[in-house]
Protein backbone atom coordinates (compact mmCIF):
# COMPACT_ATOMS: atom_id res chain seq x y z
CA UNK A 1 0.00 0.00 0.00
CA UNK A 2 1.14 3.50 -1.23
CA UNK A 3 1.97 5.94 2.19
CA UNK A 4 0.32 8.58 2.97
CA UNK A 5 3.79 10.59 2.50
CA UNK A 6 4.28 9.25 -1.03
CA UNK A 7 0.65 10.65 -1.79
CA UNK A 8 1.40 13.89 -0.05
CA UNK A 9 4.99 14.37 -2.28
CA UNK A 10 2.87 13.44 -5.31
CA UNK A 11 0.57 16.13 -4.34
CA UNK A 12 3.59 18.64 -3.69
CA UNK A 13 4.85 17.32 -7.35
CA UNK A 14 1.80 17.80 -9.27
CA UNK A 15 1.44 13.89 -9.74
CA UNK A 16 -1.66 14.05 -8.54
CA UNK A 17 -4.38 16.81 -7.02
CA UNK A 18 -5.25 17.34 -3.17
CA UNK A 19 -8.71 15.76 -3.83
CA UNK A 20 -7.38 12.39 -5.66
CA UNK A 21 -5.17 12.30 -2.63
CA UNK A 22 -8.40 12.38 -0.05
CA UNK A 23 -10.08 10.48 -2.06
CA UNK A 24 -7.37 7.24 -2.38
CA UNK A 25 -7.10 7.97 1.67
CA UNK A 26 -10.44 7.50 2.43
CA UNK A 27 -10.53 4.66 0.65
CA UNK A 28 -7.83 2.83 1.75
CA UNK A 29 -9.12 3.59 5.30
CA UNK A 30 -12.57 2.90 5.46
CA UNK A 31 -13.30 -0.27 7.29
CA UNK A 32 -14.50 -2.95 4.85
CA UNK A 33 -16.88 -6.14 6.76
CA UNK A 34 -16.24 -8.59 4.34
CA UNK A 35 -19.33 -11.03 5.86
CA UNK A 36 -21.97 -7.94 5.85
CA UNK A 37 -22.69 -6.32 2.69
CA UNK A 38 -24.53 -3.97 4.76
CA UNK A 39 -21.79 -2.92 6.62
CA UNK A 40 -20.30 -2.35 3.15
CA UNK A 41 -23.28 -0.15 1.60
CA UNK A 42 -25.83 0.98 3.66
CA UNK A 43 -23.75 3.04 6.17
CA UNK A 44 -23.05 7.09 5.83
CA UNK A 45 -19.62 7.36 5.41
CA UNK A 46 -18.36 8.91 9.06
CA UNK A 47 -14.69 9.82 8.49
CA UNK A 48 -14.14 11.72 11.84
CA UNK A 49 -11.58 9.24 13.36
CA UNK A 50 -8.90 7.39 11.22
CA UNK A 51 -8.39 4.54 13.84
CA UNK A 52 -7.02 3.53 17.30
CA UNK A 53 -3.81 5.03 16.15
CA UNK A 54 -5.66 8.73 15.28
CA UNK A 55 -7.74 8.36 18.54
CA UNK A 56 -4.13 7.81 20.81
CA UNK A 57 -1.78 10.75 18.75
CA UNK A 58 -5.37 12.99 19.57
CA UNK A 59 -5.03 12.03 23.54
CA UNK A 60 -1.57 12.84 22.95
CA UNK A 61 -2.04 16.39 21.65
CA UNK A 62 -4.72 16.81 24.21
CA UNK A 63 -1.76 16.32 26.90
CA UNK A 64 0.78 18.31 25.22
CA UNK A 65 -1.17 21.45 24.93
CA UNK A 66 -2.89 21.26 28.97
CA UNK A 67 0.92 20.71 29.72
CA UNK A 68 1.95 23.73 27.74
CA UNK A 69 -0.47 25.66 28.98
CA UNK A 70 0.10 25.15 32.60
CA UNK A 71 3.46 25.21 31.69
CA UNK A 72 3.72 28.41 30.14
CA UNK A 73 1.43 30.26 33.27
CA UNK A 74 3.77 29.20 35.56
CA UNK A 75 6.63 31.60 33.90
CA UNK A 76 5.50 35.15 35.15
CA UNK A 77 6.07 37.14 31.75
CA UNK A 78 4.15 35.56 29.91
CA UNK A 79 0.76 37.33 29.48
CA UNK A 80 -2.33 35.45 28.73
CA UNK A 81 -2.49 36.82 25.20
CA UNK A 82 0.95 35.92 24.51
CA UNK A 83 0.43 32.53 25.83
CA UNK A 84 -2.51 31.79 23.69
CA UNK A 85 -0.45 33.21 20.71
CA UNK A 86 1.94 30.54 21.60
CA UNK A 87 -0.46 27.52 21.42
CA UNK A 88 -1.83 28.63 18.26
CA UNK A 89 1.44 28.94 16.51
CA UNK A 90 2.37 25.42 18.10
CA UNK A 91 -0.95 24.34 16.93
CA UNK A 92 -0.32 25.18 13.91
CA UNK A 93 3.16 23.49 13.56
CA UNK A 94 2.07 20.12 14.80
CA UNK A 95 -0.89 20.46 12.18
CA UNK A 96 1.91 20.42 10.05
CA UNK A 97 3.00 16.77 10.73
CA UNK A 98 -0.54 14.97 12.24
CA UNK A 99 -2.58 16.90 9.06
CA UNK A 100 -0.25 17.52 6.58
CA UNK A 101 1.63 14.49 6.16
CA UNK A 102 0.01 11.71 8.37
CA UNK A 103 -3.53 12.77 7.64
CA UNK A 104 -5.47 11.94 10.79
CA UNK A 105 -8.89 12.73 10.94
CA UNK A 106 -9.77 13.17 14.51
CA UNK A 107 -6.28 14.87 15.82
CA UNK A 108 -6.56 17.40 12.83
CA UNK A 109 -10.03 18.22 14.14
CA UNK A 110 -8.54 18.87 17.62
CA UNK A 111 -5.67 20.84 16.16
CA UNK A 112 -7.94 23.21 14.07
CA UNK A 113 -10.41 23.56 16.65
CA UNK A 114 -7.33 24.86 19.25
CA UNK A 115 -6.30 27.14 15.91
CA UNK A 116 -9.81 28.60 16.35
CA UNK A 117 -9.51 28.86 20.05
CA UNK A 118 -6.55 30.60 20.01
CA UNK A 119 -7.62 33.34 17.59
CA UNK A 120 -11.02 34.03 19.28
CA UNK A 121 -9.05 34.35 22.62
CA UNK A 122 -6.33 37.09 20.63
CA UNK A 123 -10.14 38.72 18.77
CA UNK A 124 -11.84 38.92 22.38
CA UNK A 125 -8.56 40.14 24.24
CA UNK A 126 -8.03 42.80 21.42
CA UNK A 127 -11.36 43.73 21.36
CA UNK A 128 -11.48 43.88 25.29
CA UNK A 129 -8.46 46.20 25.42
CA UNK A 130 -8.98 49.05 22.70
CA UNK A 131 -13.01 49.65 23.56
CA UNK A 132 -12.85 48.88 27.33
CA UNK A 133 -15.07 46.00 27.30
CA UNK A 134 -13.57 44.67 30.13
CA UNK A 135 -15.32 48.11 32.63
CA UNK A 136 -18.85 47.39 30.96
CA UNK A 137 -20.46 46.75 34.14
CA UNK A 138 -24.40 47.64 33.52
CA UNK A 139 -26.56 47.31 30.21
CA UNK A 140 -26.46 51.67 30.40
CA UNK A 141 -22.41 51.29 29.90
CA UNK A 142 -22.90 48.50 27.18
CA UNK A 143 -25.40 50.56 25.63
CA UNK A 144 -23.01 53.66 25.20
CA UNK A 145 -20.75 51.33 22.75
CA UNK A 146 -23.48 50.81 19.97
CA UNK A 147 -21.28 53.18 17.84
CA UNK A 148 -18.12 50.60 17.51
CA UNK A 149 -21.01 47.83 17.77
CA UNK A 150 -20.39 47.16 13.88
CA UNK A 151 -16.52 47.40 13.79
CA UNK A 152 -16.48 45.04 16.75
CA UNK A 153 -18.74 42.49 15.06
CA UNK A 154 -16.49 43.02 12.27
CA UNK A 155 -13.37 42.04 14.19
CA UNK A 156 -14.92 39.04 15.96
CA UNK A 157 -16.22 37.88 12.88
CA UNK A 158 -14.86 38.74 10.13
CA UNK A 159 -11.33 37.99 11.56
CA UNK A 160 -12.51 34.23 12.62
CA UNK A 161 -13.61 33.38 9.56
CA UNK A 162 -10.60 34.59 7.69
CA UNK A 163 -8.06 32.62 10.07
CA UNK A 164 -10.83 29.28 9.47
CA UNK A 165 -10.18 29.83 5.71
CA UNK A 166 -6.25 29.99 5.46
CA UNK A 167 -6.48 27.05 7.95
CA UNK A 168 -8.45 24.92 5.74
CA UNK A 169 -6.56 26.70 2.34
CA UNK A 170 -3.41 25.14 4.08
CA UNK A 171 -4.78 21.65 6.10
CA UNK A 172 -7.88 21.03 4.45
CA UNK A 173 -9.79 20.34 7.54
CA UNK A 174 -13.34 19.74 7.13
CA UNK A 175 -14.20 21.22 10.21
CA UNK A 176 -13.51 24.82 9.19
CA UNK A 177 -16.29 24.54 7.26
CA UNK A 178 -18.32 24.60 10.05
CA UNK A 179 -16.38 27.87 11.82
CA UNK A 180 -17.03 29.74 8.92
CA UNK A 181 -20.59 29.30 8.69
CA UNK A 182 -21.03 29.33 12.43
CA UNK A 183 -19.16 32.86 11.79
CA UNK A 184 -20.97 34.31 9.03
CA UNK A 185 -24.06 33.56 10.66
CA UNK A 186 -23.42 35.19 14.09
CA UNK A 187 -22.19 38.72 12.38
CA UNK A 188 -25.78 38.61 10.48
CA UNK A 189 -27.14 37.78 13.71
CA UNK A 190 -25.42 40.06 15.88
CA UNK A 191 -25.62 43.18 13.33
CA UNK A 192 -29.38 42.67 12.15
CA UNK A 193 -30.50 42.10 16.24
CA UNK A 194 -28.90 45.83 15.96
CA UNK A 195 -30.44 46.95 13.23
CA UNK A 196 -33.87 46.39 14.46
CA UNK A 197 -33.01 47.41 18.35
CA UNK A 198 -32.43 50.93 16.87
CA UNK A 199 -35.66 50.52 14.87
CA UNK A 200 -37.92 49.99 18.08
CA UNK A 201 -36.04 52.07 20.39
CA UNK A 202 -36.68 54.64 17.30
CA UNK A 203 -33.66 56.75 18.24
CA UNK A 204 -35.31 58.06 21.13
CA UNK A 205 -33.37 56.09 23.54
CA UNK A 206 -30.72 53.47 23.26
CA UNK A 207 -32.09 51.05 25.88
CA UNK A 208 -35.22 48.91 24.92
CA UNK A 209 -37.44 48.48 27.99
CA UNK A 210 -38.08 44.57 28.76
CA UNK A 211 -41.60 44.93 26.72
CA UNK A 212 -39.18 45.38 23.79
CA UNK A 213 -37.04 43.18 23.64
CA UNK A 214 -39.44 40.41 22.89
CA UNK A 215 -39.91 41.59 19.77
CA UNK A 216 -36.38 42.73 19.30
CA UNK A 217 -35.65 38.85 19.44
CA UNK A 218 -38.79 37.54 17.22
CA UNK A 219 -37.84 39.67 14.80
CA UNK A 220 -34.08 38.43 14.60
CA UNK A 221 -35.15 34.93 13.98
CA UNK A 222 -35.09 35.80 10.77
CA UNK A 223 -32.13 35.80 10.65
CA UNK A 224 -30.63 31.92 11.79
CA UNK A 225 -33.16 31.04 9.60
CA UNK A 226 -32.13 32.58 6.06
CA UNK A 227 -28.60 31.64 6.85
CA UNK A 228 -29.67 28.11 8.05
CA UNK A 229 -31.08 27.72 4.66
CA UNK A 230 -27.85 29.49 3.24
CA UNK A 231 -25.69 26.95 5.13
CA UNK A 232 -27.97 24.12 4.02
CA UNK A 233 -28.21 25.19 0.29
CA UNK A 234 -24.26 25.18 0.55
CA UNK A 235 -23.64 21.30 2.12
CA UNK A 236 -26.37 19.90 -0.37
CA UNK A 237 -24.35 21.33 -3.24
CA UNK A 238 -21.15 19.96 -2.22
CA UNK A 239 -23.44 16.94 -1.79
CA UNK A 240 -24.57 16.71 -5.41
CA UNK A 241 -21.04 17.62 -6.20
CA UNK A 242 -19.61 14.32 -4.30
CA UNK A 243 -22.83 11.82 -4.71
CA UNK A 244 -20.60 9.07 -3.89
CA UNK A 245 -18.80 11.06 -1.04
CA UNK A 246 -15.19 10.06 -1.84
CA UNK A 247 -13.50 13.74 -0.97
CA UNK A 248 -12.98 16.08 1.56
CA UNK A 249 -15.79 18.22 0.31
CA UNK A 250 -18.94 15.67 1.53
CA UNK A 251 -16.84 15.69 4.85
CA UNK A 252 -17.41 19.88 5.14
CA UNK A 253 -21.24 18.97 3.67
CA UNK A 254 -21.16 16.88 6.52
CA UNK A 255 -20.66 19.90 9.37
CA UNK A 256 -22.19 22.14 7.74
CA UNK A 257 -25.35 20.17 7.86
CA UNK A 258 -24.73 19.65 11.48
CA UNK A 259 -24.30 23.42 11.26
CA UNK A 260 -28.01 23.91 9.82
CA UNK A 261 -30.36 21.84 11.50
CA UNK A 262 -30.26 23.40 14.85
CA UNK A 263 -30.34 27.14 12.68
CA UNK A 264 -33.56 25.98 10.94
CA UNK A 265 -35.63 24.03 13.51
CA UNK A 266 -35.62 26.20 16.62
CA UNK A 267 -36.69 29.43 14.29
CA UNK A 268 -39.17 27.40 12.34
CA UNK A 269 -40.83 25.95 15.58
CA UNK A 270 -40.68 29.26 17.10
CA UNK A 271 -42.58 31.40 14.21
CA UNK A 272 -44.89 28.41 13.90
CA UNK A 273 -46.05 27.35 17.43
CA UNK A 274 -45.92 31.08 18.60
CA UNK A 275 -43.77 29.71 21.49
CA UNK A 276 -41.98 32.71 24.06
CA UNK A 277 -38.71 33.59 22.39
CA UNK A 278 -37.23 35.08 25.89
CA UNK A 279 -37.91 33.28 28.72
CA UNK A 280 -38.31 29.56 27.32
CA UNK A 281 -42.13 29.10 28.15
CA UNK A 282 -43.46 25.74 26.84
CA UNK A 283 -47.17 25.63 27.13
CA UNK A 284 -47.80 23.45 23.80
CA UNK A 285 -51.26 23.34 22.58
CA UNK A 286 -52.46 21.13 20.60
CA UNK A 287 -51.74 22.64 17.40
CA UNK A 288 -48.38 23.44 18.55
CA UNK A 289 -47.92 19.48 18.77
CA UNK A 290 -49.34 19.07 15.27
CA UNK A 291 -46.86 21.72 13.94
CA UNK A 292 -43.71 20.11 15.77
CA UNK A 293 -44.92 16.68 14.10
CA UNK A 294 -44.77 18.69 10.75
CA UNK A 295 -41.93 20.08 10.70
CA UNK A 296 -39.79 16.70 12.69
CA UNK A 297 -41.73 14.78 9.07
CA UNK A 298 -40.55 17.68 6.37
CA UNK A 299 -36.95 16.73 8.12
CA UNK A 300 -37.17 13.02 8.01
CA UNK A 301 -37.87 12.69 4.96
CA UNK A 302 -35.48 15.76 3.58
CA UNK A 303 -32.88 13.98 5.36
CA UNK A 304 -33.32 10.93 4.04
CA UNK A 305 -33.58 12.21 0.57
CA UNK A 306 -30.34 13.33 0.61
CA UNK A 307 -28.88 10.64 2.73
CA UNK A 308 -27.57 12.66 5.56
CA UNK A 309 -28.54 11.65 9.25
CA UNK A 310 -26.25 14.78 10.24
CA UNK A 311 -28.84 16.88 8.93
CA UNK A 312 -31.59 14.57 11.42
CA UNK A 313 -29.46 13.92 14.71
CA UNK A 314 -29.10 17.40 15.67
CA UNK A 315 -33.35 17.84 14.71
CA UNK A 316 -34.41 15.31 16.21
CA UNK A 317 -32.13 16.19 19.83
CA UNK A 318 -33.76 19.35 19.66
CA UNK A 319 -37.04 18.04 19.99
CA UNK A 320 -36.29 15.62 22.44
CA UNK A 321 -34.84 18.10 24.69
CA UNK A 322 -37.45 20.43 23.97
CA UNK A 323 -40.19 17.40 25.07
CA UNK A 324 -38.09 16.22 28.45
CA UNK A 325 -37.51 20.16 29.11
CA UNK A 326 -41.50 20.59 28.96
CA UNK A 327 -42.02 17.30 30.89
CA UNK A 328 -40.01 17.96 33.74
CA UNK A 329 -41.44 21.29 34.39
CA UNK A 330 -44.70 20.99 33.41
CA UNK A 331 -46.12 17.41 33.25
CA UNK A 332 -46.55 17.22 37.03
CA UNK A 333 -49.24 19.33 36.87
CA UNK A 334 -51.58 18.11 34.43
CA UNK A 335 -53.22 15.11 33.98
CA UNK A 336 -53.70 12.53 30.72
CA UNK A 337 -50.60 11.82 28.71
CA UNK A 338 -48.87 14.88 27.87
CA UNK A 339 -48.48 15.58 23.92
CA UNK A 340 -44.73 15.71 24.36
CA UNK A 341 -44.35 12.73 25.77
CA UNK A 342 -46.12 11.00 22.35
CA UNK A 343 -43.56 12.93 20.86
CA UNK A 344 -40.74 12.04 22.48
CA UNK A 345 -42.44 8.43 22.00
CA UNK A 346 -42.20 8.77 18.38
CA UNK A 347 -38.79 10.38 17.99
CA UNK A 348 -36.95 7.40 20.24
CA UNK A 349 -39.26 4.94 17.72
CA UNK A 350 -38.03 6.71 14.79
CA UNK A 351 -34.17 6.80 16.09
CA UNK A 352 -34.40 2.99 16.54
CA UNK A 353 -35.83 2.20 12.64
CA UNK A 354 -34.05 4.20 11.31
CA UNK A 355 -30.77 2.97 12.75
CA UNK A 356 -31.94 -0.68 12.16
CA UNK A 357 -32.81 -0.01 8.22
CA UNK A 358 -32.02 3.88 6.43
CA UNK A 359 -31.14 2.66 3.45
CA UNK A 360 -34.66 0.26 3.65
CA UNK A 361 -36.26 3.48 4.43
CA UNK A 362 -35.13 5.58 1.94
CA UNK A 363 -36.05 3.36 -0.71
CA UNK A 364 -39.54 2.88 0.76
CA UNK A 365 -40.33 6.52 1.29
CA UNK A 366 -37.89 8.48 -1.47
CA UNK A 367 -37.63 6.35 -3.87
CA UNK A 368 -41.09 5.79 -4.25
CA UNK A 369 -42.13 9.72 -3.88
CA UNK A 370 -39.58 11.26 -6.21
CA UNK A 371 -39.30 11.30 -10.06
CA UNK A 372 -36.38 9.53 -11.59
CA UNK A 373 -34.51 12.79 -12.64
CA UNK A 374 -34.62 13.46 -9.42
CA UNK A 375 -33.25 11.26 -7.81
CA UNK A 376 -30.40 10.48 -10.24
CA UNK A 377 -28.75 13.83 -8.82
CA UNK A 378 -29.25 12.68 -5.45
CA UNK A 379 -27.12 10.47 -3.36
CA UNK A 380 -27.72 7.15 -4.82
CA UNK A 381 -30.17 4.62 -2.76
CA UNK A 382 -28.01 1.55 -1.65
CA UNK A 383 -29.37 -2.00 -1.79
Amino acid sequence: MISQNTLSHAVEHGIITADQRDRLVALATEPIDRGSDDAITNDEPMRLVGGGNDLFVTIGILLLFAGGLFALQSVSQFSTPVIAAILGVFAWLVAEFVTRQRRMRLSSTVLGLGFIAAILFLLGNYLETRFGLAGVENPVQLAGLRPQAELVAAILFGGTAIAAIIYFARFRVPIMAAVLALSFTGAAFFLTTLYFYDGVVDGQMLLPTMEQIPDVLARALYVPLICGFLVFGVGLALDLHDRERFTIWSDCAFWLHVISAPLLVHPLFILATGQDVVFGEIEPGASASIMLGVLIAAFVYVALAIDRRSLLIPTLAYFGSLGIYYLVNSAANTTGIPPFALILLVIGALIILFGAGWQRIRRLIVGSTLPTSLLSKLPPIKS
